[in-house]
């Protein structure tokens, strides 16, 4: 396909390329999950130099519109299919369906066990508390697309919740009324290929991982929630809104 070369303006020539890139993937010269031409191809085609166009390819990777493979080429990430601001707490069924889709769970397990050093300095408690690790998989129209690890002590969940595992974890928190989940912070770390986590999210070894770990805390500034959920990057983003102060 014959394309036009940059035209010379105001700005750096990388910060056109950039633009003429983006444009392109939009308007679908290059496709999602499609292999784009080699540099040198490149960088003739749109009239710069080769260290130009390695400036430009190294910031859309930074904004994780492409992904460059080592030996192998340079390949247009897909558009995540669900977005969120973090601000608020949301659930991952509510993501789902704001993306038109049908939310589903699939139970993986639930295990009840003393606590780690970890979990007594999270959760404040004893030796002698249980732990329930909850182990679940989110899918979205029947596709995984999220691998939940949830922690709480046993005494904050109803002595059947493994029996109705289909009810949230906050609403069987929140049953009894004596716990209110106030807040969370949140901590997001990008991973790469998981051996465990990623063949359950149905990954290849190119598809990253978005973690988030978060603390669940109640209106008297206890944790009663421990998350660790990976999302898989290809369909899931979020961000924040920060304010100048």
């Amino acid at each position: 396909m014959k394309l036009s070369t940059i035209k010379a303006d105001h700005r750096h020539l990388y910060l056109q390329v950039i633009d003429r890139l983006k444009s392109d993937i939009e308007k679908g010269v290059y496709r999602e999950n499609e292999k784009l031409p080699s540099e040198f191809e490149l960088s003739k085609r749109l009239g710069v130099s080769r260290a130009t166009l390695r400036e430009a390819l190294r910031l859309l990777e930074e904004e994780n519109i492409i992904i460059r493979r080592h030996g192998v080429g340079t390949f247009v990430n897909p558009k995540p299919v669900f977005t969120s601001g973090i601000e608020q707490l949301s659930s991952i069924s509510s993501m789902i369906e704001k993306a038109g889709m049908m939310p589903g769970t699939i139970f993986m397990k639930a295990t009840e066990s003393c606590p780690t050093d970890g979990d007594r300095e999270r959760f404040q408690c004893g030796e002698n508390d249980q732990v329930f690790t909850i182990e679940r998989v989110r899918t979205a129209d029947g596709e995984p697309v999220v691998y939940c690890v949830d922690k709480v002590l046993a005494k904050h969940l109803p002595t059947d919740y493994v029996q109705n595992n289909e009810l949230s974890i906050f609403s069987s928190l929140e049953q009894n009324g004596d716990i209110h989940v106030a807040y969370a912070v949140t901590f997001i770390d990008p991973v790469g290929y998981h051996e465990q986590v990623s063949p359950i999210l149905n990954c290849g070894r190119e598809t990253a991982l978005l973690v988030l770990k978060q603390l669940h805390y109640d209106q008297n500034d206890r944790v009663v929630l421990y998350s660790k959920n990976y999302f898989r990057a290809d369909k899931f983003s979020f961000h924040v809104i920060r304010k100048r102060v």
